[in-house]
């Protein structure tokens, strides 16, 4: 079933959700009504009761929707056996998404350096990254995004990001392409 943005849904299960932005957990009781805003980057973001709320796809049946299924590349990750297609990184990480803006956070100008180093166990993936605004409580969530989006690109073994504030992020940083599909030009 297809997902359409600004359709309303009831909810066929008690669903665990993240509030936005805070990402204050909560439980959207069967039998709500959901407005779907978002479905992108395996996750879907809804409107309840006039808030903000992230579901992740492993509870898409949750709103009558097929889940995304599981990658294995994680675990055939433990040993790197070549090098590490950076633009495939870059391509990963274009599938995280502020459940706020519809728009990728490399778009977004939200990675500051993504670095690649061989070590003794294969090959870590060094990010740095920041937020559109310091108090969100989402940041935990997109750094784990990122982390296993990146965790799932061949001869990838270990990531580590940093969450970091300096430089503020500004709208100055997002890419003409999230410019313009934000209405900012």
């Amino acid at each position: 079933m297809s997902v359409h943005i600004g359709e309303t849904r009831d909810v066929l299960r008690d669903c665990q959700a993240l509030l936005i932005p805070m990402g204050t957990p909560i439980t959207i009781p069967e039998g709500s009504q959901v407005m779907i805003t978002q479905a992108l980057g395996g996750s879907y973001t809804v409107n309840i009761n006039g808030n903000l709320a992230r579901i992740e796809s492993s509870s898409a049946d949750a709103l009558g929707l097929e889940p995304e299924t599981e990658t294995t590349q994680t675990e055939k990750n433990k040993t790197a056996d070549g090098p590490v297609d950076e633009d495939a990184l870059w391509a990963a990480m274009a599938q995280c998404f502020d459940p706020e803006i519809p728009v990728n956070i490399v778009d977004l100008g939200l990675i500051y350096h993504c670095d690649i180093n061989a070590t003794e166990n294969g090959n870590l993936v060094d990010v740095t990254m920041t937020l559109t605004a310091p108090g969100c409580g989402m940041g935990p969530i997109l750094v784990e995004d990122v982390r296993a989006r990146l965790l799932e690109v061949a001869n990838v073994t270990e990531v580590e990001v940093e969450l970091v504030f300096d430089p503020p992020w500004d709208r100055a940083m997002m890419s003409d392409e999230a410019k313009l599909q934000l209405g900012m030009f």
